[in-house]
This record gives C-alpha cells, structure tokens and sequence, in this order.
C-alpha cells in the first residue's frame, strides 16, 4: 500500500512545472540531514486511484503530478503514476526517488516508460540539494520513454 502524509502545490520541484508535490512515507533511505525525516515513518493515508483522483481535480492548473519518494510499496506506486498518465495525459508525471544511479539502474527501463522526470541520488548534505551545482543528485527528463536528459543545471544560479 502507498500512504502519503500530505502535498502541496510547488514551482520547484521540476522546472518549468506547476506541480502536485506528493509526500510518499515510509522512506527506505535513511539519508543524514534529510529535511522530511518523518516520511520513513509508516504513517499518513492510503493514496490509492480514488484519493488521487480527488487530488488531482481539487488542484485545477496543475500541469505536473510528482512522487516525494517511493515508499514501500513499488509496484503499487507504478500503478498509480500508470493511472495518472492513462486518466490525464495533459499531466506530467514526476518521481523523486532517493537512491543512488546503481540502485536505481534495475529500475530505469521501466521507471522510464511511465515518468518524464525522475530525481535520482540519495541527500548528502556536503554536496548540497539540485539548487547546488556540488549536488550528487541529478534530475532527468525522460524523452519517448528512452532518451534521460540531465536538467540539473536547471536549478543552478544563473550566471550573468
């Protein structure tokens, strides 16, 4: 079961995006400094079709619907980002999955045939969240289902 703690309404999330930021609890990463460490907890609601549905379409103008990790359950988590792409093919779909590039390489063909945008790597807080251009983590837009394009820079400063 997927259980999420709660959500927001984002713009920085995944660039370009107003985005349904969903926190998805039970964590498996444990990375030190995380800012949310009670999402490795086993608590919130259950996200299922139905609770996503009335999350969606209470949230007109969103063009981005975004997992805050994976949680437990992965197989329950694809279904739901399958339901969001299949209902409202107008969305985005988006997954910020906390492991590192070797742990999450079993997963990328399949991750990448339902989300546009996966965040990879796990919190270090010596190299800095994606706004810091040290950051280990990488932020992919995911082009046919094939083609991962790094848009970390993205989130950098701009230099003028």
């Amino acid at each position: 079961m997927v259980k999420y703690k709660e959500f927001a309404i984002v713009f920085e999330e995944v660039p370009d995006k107003i985005t349904l930021a969903i926190n998805i609890t039970n964590c498996q990463n444990n990375c030190e400094g995380c800012h949310s460490p009670e999402l490795r907890q086993d608590i919130g609601h259950e996200l299922n079709e139905l609770e996503l549905e009335s999350l969606i379409s209470q949230n007109e103008g969103i063009n981005c619907v975004c997992f805050m990790g994976e949680g437990k359950d992965k197989d329950g988590l694809l279904s739901l980002a399958r339901y969001v792409k299949k209902q409202h093919p107008e969305l985005s779909v988006a997954l910020y999955s906390g492991r590192t590039e070797e742990a999450f390489e079993t997963d990328k063909k399949k991750f990448g045939k339902i989300f546009n945008f996966i965040k990879i790597g796990k919190y270090d807080k010596e190299k800095g969240p994606l706004n810091k251009e040290t950051t280990n983590q990488r932020l992919y837009s995911i082009i046919g289902g094939k083609e991962w394009v790094d848009i970390t820079e993205k989130f950098w400063p701009k230099k003028i």
